[in-house]
């Protein structure tokens, strides 16, 4: 059936199809495409023999660059109910700026197989947050002061996390403002704006940390590799109003479920390799 297609364009299709697939799954539950687009670009470079030696880079360095497109829409969809908390947001994102470094310096450091392990614990932390409906709050610890200081200083944890993962960190900001007392939906949206900067920064130091690194797919900057980056943004961009949609009728509790479910599966695979 294939026997006629170049294996490039048939990688293209699989980076056309995880656009959409992150952009519903987004949409419907409420993830961060980061979780999803990891993962999976992992997967199509494996397949292709791209840049075995920092593959798991790439992939971060990609996610990252495609939050930054993705997250403009959901601030400006927020800010249309005036849901943003922006002095929050003020206070927050010195400390995400500052462990968004950290954590992509980090991440230059570190071995594909070691960032495996540690975003295969991440989804298994994940998928338990959607089954219980709570665990990031056991991350980040707050007795409900919310100083610049330790907003800061929390927002730096966030931040590592978050590069070192290829995310926009909504699974650990949006439960640190409910710890505040931030109304979920103010939470939600403050959150989104937090992950613009966190994914503009992250981008950015996964270019720069990936400049001198040798064996890097072609058409690359760094760790970002533009033609997935091209092929995931569109689709995801689009689908992601039909996922919101499908919220509204569809037993979305079940699916987080079978999405839990789904992410322990991935994250067991890339745990053993």
């Amino acid at each position: 059936m294939f026997e006629n297609i170049d294996f490039w364009q048939l990688a293209y299709l699989y980076y056309l199809i995880l656009g959409c697939f992150a952009g519903v799954i987004a949409g419907l539950l409420g993830v961060g495409g980061g979780i999803i687009i990891v993962p999976a670009l992992l997967w199509i470079f494996t397949v292709e023999s791209l840049a075995t030696e920092h593959i798991m880079q790439v992939a971060i360095g990609t996610s990252l660059a495609t939050i930054v497109v993705t997250s403009i829409s959901s601030i400006r969809a927020h800010q249309k109910h005036n849901a943003i908390l922006w002095q929050d947001f003020r206070h927050i994102v010195p400390g995400i700026i500052v462990g968004t470094l950290i954590g992509a310096n980090i991440s230059d450091e570190l071995g594909t197989r070691v960032l495996q392990i540690i975003f295969a614990c991440f989804m298994f932390f994940s998928s338990t947050q959607m089954i219980f409906g709570r665990g990031a709050t056991a991350l980040i610890r707050e007795e409900g002061s919310g100083s610049v200081a330790k907003m800061s200083l929390a927002g730096s944890l966030i931040g590592t996390v978050s590069a070192l993962m290829g995310i926009a960190g909504g699974s650990l900001t949006v439960p640190y403002f409910k710890r505040l007392g931030v109304p979920l939906k103010n939470a939600v949206a403050t959150s989104a704006a937090t992950g613009f900067p966190l994914a503009c920064i992250g981008a950015i130091s996964f270019a720069i940390t990936g400049l001198d690194e040798s064996g890097l797919p072609p058409l690359s900057l760094g760790y970002i590799y533009w033609p997935a980056f091209i092929l995931i943004v569109i689709p995801s961009a689009l689908c992601a109003p039909f996922g919101a949609r499908l919220a509204h009728s569809m037993p979305t509790k079940k699916l987080k479920l079978f999405f839990a479910a789904f992410l322990i599966l991935v994250g067991l695979k890339m745990l053993l390799g």
